[in-house]
């Protein structure tokens, strides 16, 4: 008998062959299969007499094949079938494309639903393209119809059939891991129903109830799952920090701090001297100044007599911390050192014995400050920069070089409050929702690709006035295999030096080069070496190049809304007006109300909670950043109350049954959940 862990060349009517399509979609077992959920649905319930036809408006036609179907063939080696089918009301004229299998299966006299969009009038009506089935089949017409994301050698059709002889063989065994009383509580229907009208829903009410059902209990089981693994974190206490007198530090500033940014660094400061170790993300839009907030923290953590470290993904950031902050906090008696990869061998000797000695107080590096051979005499406060871009393995070895230090994260990735709690929902969340006062807004535009010729007209009046640009390349393939991206890349770049900017100096940079001959290209930029910078979206996140001042993305529709306003942050640093430029020929109207959200508004956190409302969080980050497990239904942005009903639920469940004894499907399953993704999280 099939349990859900069965393999599913083992379910009736799959076999070898389909389960090998199947694998290529990541669907191994029977509960893989069934789990499987449509990406959306048609409504092809619309029965309709041809009198009642609506013109574009998807329905459909019972009717009687009323002449023998014809073959012919186009110019263009089309082939077409076409036929004319009746019914009681008129008379409708089918055209087929390249479905020449028709020609022999459809037969005059018989009676066919065909489902699709109709055009004409009441005289005749014609269907291009339609749906068709025998009358009494009822397949893939008169009915919601879930469509499933798909890969080469699966079609819908096997998808739908594959699932269904899932459901058929997990009838009888598929358990309920929701307990009777929260199913109850929270009027949700059984686990049979939902898996069987996500499916094959047999009204939009049951759809509705099916999708609450499912995305309840993934919530619940992402819940229950994050609850556990922060539980297993000792709860430690620390020497609390004591006062300080922060006036020296602010009076050394060259500008006056924001509200935002103040509030940040009191709430910093209170958790350093709270007895526990912080655990605080600091996020803010692009350019807010949250690198003011850590070099506060480091300036109360090294008065305390601690030391700091701060750690970057790239050199070229850490430079740049360090260009930036060294100034302000020598001044102040903090003794700063650079520590990076290429840093001398003679050099990094004399720095890692320094920190050991206690004779530097705040070092900032890359991924070279967690090296084993670097100690620190009394590491207090670690901060990383863009901190999706570490593993949770980095970031925990550059703290375990102190005795529970305090952390504090950093990202300009403006992520929406309710993603937030949950990703990083064991930190403290500190928000700077204020831009530095003066800061101008960058001018951003959407345009079509027919503008081509005026946009590099545009870039070569700037470069003319000494402004720099840059040229961003989306992934070029569904695969994102990095060797396609770097050959449309350098194709690009050599292109455009040849025959659009002979006299200006282009440059490209792309995924497939090592870090080094990255940093060389773009330090060559920020040197000013480079007029136009040609990329995919390697661009380096709060890379700092004032003088770059416009920023062009080609294929802009490709892009979530999030990574578009994180590319135009690359722009507008300095004191010259900056412009962001979308290219699309995308005609969606969906896509391009996106881009008009980025035309409007330059508040990083209205695009992250529209981005999220129109993508999830599964494409928020990208699917191998943002670590979150499981979530295939359930939509953070719209859901933000089924997520508080099943937070209520897991936090009362695991206060009454802390090991989940009681349960241990709802253990196994939270298990299982996150065993994919806890890399990732935190």
């Amino acid at each position: 008998m099939a349990d859900l862990t069965t393999d599913v060349r083992y379910i009736k009517g799959v076999g070898e062959q389909r389960a090998k399509a199947l694998e290529k979609l990541g669907i191994h077992t029977l509960r893989d299969l069934i789990s499987w959920f449509p990406r959306r649905y048609e409504d092809r319930t619309a029965l309709r007499r041809i009198a009642e036809l609506v013109p574009g408006e998807t329905a459909c036609v019972s009717a009687m094949a009323a002449t023998a179907p014809t073959l012919t063939f186009t110019r263009r080696g089309l082939d077409l079938v076409k036929l004319r089918a009746v019914d009681e009301t008129g008379e409708l004229d089918v055209t087929f494309f390249n479905q020449s299998w028709l020609k022999s299966s459809l037969k005059k006299g018989e009676t066919y639903i065909f489902c699709g969009k109709p055009e004409g009038g009441p005289r005749l009506w014609r269907m291009a393209a339609p749906i068709v089935e025998p009358e009494g089949k009822r397949e893939a017409t008169c009915r919601i119809v879930p469509i499933y994301p798909l890969t080469a050698g699966v079609s819908q059709t096997v998808l739908s059939r594959s699932v269904r002889q899932g459901l058929d063989a997990c009838a009888d065994i598929l358990p309920d891991v929701l307990p009777d009383e929260i199913r109850l509580r929270r009027q949700l229907c059984q686990a049979g129903f939902a898996y069987e009208n996500i499916h094959f829903p047999q009204s939009a009410e049951a759809l509705a109830l099916a999708r609450r059902r499912l995305a309840f209990e993934e919530l619940f089981l992402f819940t229950i799952g994050l609850r556990r693994l922060r539980k297993r974190r000792e709860v430690v206490h620390v020497a609390p920090l004591q006062a300080v007198d922060m006036d020296g530090f602010y009076r050394a500033l060259p500008f006056t701090l924001t509200e935002a940014q103040r509030r940040c660094v009191n709430e910093a400061l209170a958790d350093m001297a709270s007895g526990q170790p912080m655990n605080r993300l600091c996020q803010g839009d692009v350019g807010s100044g949250k690198t003011m907030v850590a070099a506060a923290c480091v300036y109360f953590a090294v008065k305390n007599g601690r030391q700091a470290a701060l750690m970057a993904p790239t050199e070229i950031l850490a430079r740049q911390h360090y260009a930036g902050l060294s100034p302000l906090l020598e001044p102040l008696g903090v003794r700063c050192a650079l520590l990076t990869g290429s840093t001398a061998a003679k050099a990094k000797k004399t720095i890692a014995a320094q920190l050991a000695a206690g004779e530097i107080d705040f070092a900032i590096g890359t991924h070279a400050l967690i090296t084993g051979s670097v100690e620190y005499a009394n590491l207090g406060l670690v901060v990383t920069d863009e901190q999706h871009r570490f593993g949770v393995s980095q970031r925990a070895a550059l703290a375990s070089k102190g005795a529970h230090p305090h952390t504090m994260v950093m990202s300009a990735t403006p992520i929406p409050r309710t993603l937030a709690l949950i990703l990083y929902g064991d930190l403290d969340v500190s928000v700077i929702d204020q831009l530095p006062p003066g800061r101008q807004a960058v001018e951003t535009y959407r345009v079509p690709g027919s503008y081509h010729p005026r946009v590099f007209n545009f870039i070569r009046k700037l470069a003319a006035q000494g402004r720099q640009a840059y040229i961003v390349c989306p992934q070029v393939t569904e695969s994102g295999d990095p060797e396609d991206d770097k050959k449309a890349v350098t194709e690009y770049a050599q292109t455009l030096q040849r025959e659009v900017f002979p006299d200006l100096r282009v440059a490209f940079v792309h995924g497939k080069m090592k870090p080094r001959e990255k940093d060389a290209v773009m330090t060559a930029f920020a040197a000013g070496e480079t007029d136009v910078l040609v990329s995919t979206t390697v661009i380096e996140v709060g890379v700092d190049v004032p003088n770059a001042a416009v920023m062009v993305i080609e294929n802009a529709e490709r892009f979530g809304l999030s990574q578009l306003h994180q590319l135009r942050g690359r722009v507008g640093r300095g004191k010259h007006q900056s412009y962001c430029i979308l290219i699309s020929d995308h005609r969606n109207e969906e896509t391009a109300e996106r881009l008009r959200v980025l035309t409007k508004t330059s508040d990083g956190f209205k695009i992250a909670e529209e981005d999220l409302r129109l993508r999830g969080p599964g494409d928020f980050f990208g699917q191998r950043q943002h670590g979150l497990p499981g979530l295939k239904l359930a939509d953070l942005g719209m859901d933000a109350q089924l997520l508080q009903e099943a937070q209520e639920e897991a936090d009362s469940l695991l206060s009454r049954d802390p090991d989940l004894k009681t349960c241990p499907a709802i253990a196994e399953r939270a298990e299982a959940l996150f065993r994919q993704a806890a890399d990732t999280l935190n």
